[in-house]
């Protein structure tokens, strides 16, 4: 076995593989392709017209800018992305940029908050763009906190880094509390309640699908913050903190949400440090410091270098009374940060967001990592280097993080410490065993493959479905009937159209067969997921084109797996696209992908693949071998179309 810093040096040199894998990503879809170029893969939006600017929390200025053409193309904007906002007004490459972070995008409308304090002049010329931006920050804090992991002896980070890596044994406190009375908990959330007050190192909860993880970690992290006065609470997507600052927030808890207020989603941006600060009873006073600096500084600047000796000299005296009013102002604004800090119960921030200047130097008894099975190992420790004590919480069973790099995965960046750490240490794990989503049935296959078969289906959905003479589970077999695969010769994404188009047939009957009127009336909600974006973008056009699904509007949702992790719908359908004389299942051999989306189903799972290629995987042939054995099978020449 690896050493332990053996162990992090190697995983020093694969995130620096994945930086070049994705810096090489950007620079072959951005930096070295023409604005045309650019638009049609969706890495750039151009032109935009700027449709309004205002300043927004924390005093920077926001845009909204719509795009003008290419409106149904497929881009990479999101919230959170860094973007470069650039003009081409002269017809020469763009010659003015300004960075930025994108708030939300909504259909082809995007809202950006500038890294700058006032809307740039050229911004009102017209000829606007906005490209994607290659996420240095990320990287550069992760390697620093890899070195910092590795230099660590004799302190709190070296026992962690033993403990999680390598064979020492983590530590149990001596004591045992009742949590009871917690009404809201069942039996396994509440072992893992206890689990998580006895460890002293590093406990884990693993939450299986629809087993009520979210509310088990807010329990504990409420119970925490009363023992300790303040805990540290991350996750790896802004996504996933702002939903345990919104839960935490409903619990009574004050919380302070850590990073650029563009990431943050309206509902927490009220606790974001800039709001908290604008909110401070000394607010106004660091305001009028801030106006009375600049004024003075304005006043100062009015003076030229050739006018005389007096005028030099009131220039000096200027400039020093704006020097002490900044420092006084800086002085102020420290104070009040502190003073929102200290008061906070919960700061809560993303793995990177946890480097935070405002956060240097700061202990706490324990961190929280949710979704920490999606987490890179270089992220997990920016959090540590502050933490006594680690609790993750996560499914290793269900989508791991995203990797760039091939190789960097396969030489094993692709294991989280959430994994590393559950294997070390089983006795300091607790399992969550109560699902609330999905009907026993489609739940029974993934317990048996990924959960030792321990998931129980709560009563309130173990036998709930679509109508009473609904099957919980369709398994609709292509083989033999000559639906073959195609790969994009772009994008090397495959796409089975026979099999997209069979499908929507199947969720057309569906809806023909409950109605209408009364599938919208009750807001059944629809998934169609597929591994393969080339597939996802054929079964949006045929949906568009259907009669049928196309009143339904919102209630549908077609997309990637990776789309609907965290999610779940009434109906679920499932095309798994490969089709092949190889039997080759390519991409669909990470089975924690078919476990995702398989159990996004609440009450209807459908699935059509080509079983002849799918067997040749043992995960799959065991899911055809259920699914006959439950009568949920149906071959493809059973269907009447």
């Amino acid at each position: 076995m690896m050493g332990v810093n053996d162990q992090l040096l190697k995983t020093l040199e694969l995130i620096k593989i994945e930086r070049q894998a994705d810096l090489e990503q950007y620079r072959q879809k951005v930096l070295l392709q023409s604005i045309a170029y650019r638009t049609k893969k969706g890495t750039t939006w151009y032109p935009v017209s700027l449709k309004r600017d205002y300043i927004g929390t924390g005093e920077r200025p926001i845009i909204e800018v719509e795009r003008t053409n290419h409106l149904d193309q497929p881009h990479s904007f999101q919230s959170g992305k860094a973007v470069s906002v650039f003009t081409n007004a002269s017809g020469t490459p763009e010659k003015h940029h300004v960075n930025g972070v994108v708030n939300y995008v909504r259909d082809n409308l995007m809202v950006i908050t500038l890294n700058t304090d006032e809307l740039p002049e050229w911004a009102e010329d017209g000829m606007l763009g906005v490209d994607v931006m290659f996420d240095e920050m990320t990287y550069r804090e992760m390697e620093f906190a890899l070195k910092e992991v590795i230099k660590a002896e004799d302190n709190r980070v070296a026992e962690l880094k033993r403990i999680l890596l390598g064979d020492e044994k983590a530590k149990t406190l001596d004591r045992k509390l009742s949590f009871d009375t917690i009404n809201i908990l069942n039996t396994s959330q509440l072992n893992a309640l206890n689990l998580i007050a006895s460890v002293e190192d590093v406990g884990f909860i693993h939450g299986p699908p629809g087993t009520g993880k979210t509310t088990t970690l807010v329990q504990a992290i409420l119970f925490t913050a009363q023992e300790e006065g303040q805990v540290l609470v991350t996750a790896p997507s802004n996504a996933a903190v702002d939903l345990l600052v919104d839960k935490l927030s409903e619990q009574g808890l004050n919380v302070v949400r850590i990073g650029h207020p563009a990431r943050v989603t309206e509902q927490s941006l009220s606790k974001t440090l800039d709001a908290k600060i604008a909110a401070h009873s000394n607010y106004q006073e660091l305001r009028s410091l801030r106006k009375r600096m600049e004024q003075v500084r304005s006043t100062a600047l009015k003076y030229k270098r050739h006018f005389g000796y007096h005028e030099r000299e009131q220039r000096k005296l200027l400039l020093q009374e704006a020097k002490l009013l900044k420092s006084d102002a800086d002085m102020l604004e420290f104070y009040i940060i502190n003073d929102v800090l200290q008061s906070a119960q919960a700061i809560c921030a993303t793995l990177v967001g946890t480097s935070h200047p405002t956060l240097r130097g700061r202990k706490y008894k324990t961190v929280f990592i949710d979704e920490a099975a999606q987490a890179l190992e270089p992220a997990c420790w920016i959090p540590l280097l502050r933490a006594q004590r680690v609790i993750f919480a996560g499914d290793h069973q269900q989508l791991p993080p995203t990797i760039k790099s091939i190789d960097a995965a396969r030489q094993g960046l692709s294991v989280t410490l959430f994994e590393k750490g559950i294997a070390n240490h089983p006795t300091k794990a607790s399992m969550l065993e109560v699902q609330y989503r999905m009907h026993e049935k489609i739940m029974k296959f993934s317990s048996a493959y990924f959960y030792k078969d321990k998931l129980v289906a709560h009563d309130s959905v173990k036998s709930v479905l679509l109508r009473p003479d609904q099957l919980p589970v369709e398994f609709i077999d292509t083989a033999g009937c000559g639906y073959s695969e195609e790969q994009d010769p772009e994008t090397l994404s495959r796409v089975n159209r026979e099999e997209a188009e069979l499908l929507i047939f199947i969720i057309e009957s569906l809806i023909n067969e409950i109605g209408t009127e009364t599938w919208l009336a009750e807001q059944i909600t629809l998934g169609i997921i597929t591994p393969y974006s080339a597939q996802v973008d054929y079964l949006h056009k045929l949906a568009e084109a259907s009669t049928v699904l196309e009143p339904l509007g919102k209630l549908i949702n077609i997309n990637t797996v990776d789309a609907f992790q965290g999610q779940e719908r009434d109906v679920i359908a499932i095309s798994f696209v490969r089709s092949n004389d190889k039997s080759e299942v390519g991409f669909l051999g990470d089975i924690r992908r078919t476990n995702v989306a398989m159990t996004r189903a609440r009450k209807k799972l459908i699935m059509v693949g080509d079983s002849a290629t799918l067997g040749s995987h043992d995960f799959y042939l065991d899911l055809i071998e259920y699914v006959q054995n439950e009568g949920f099978y149906k071959s493809v020449f059973e269907i009447s179309r």
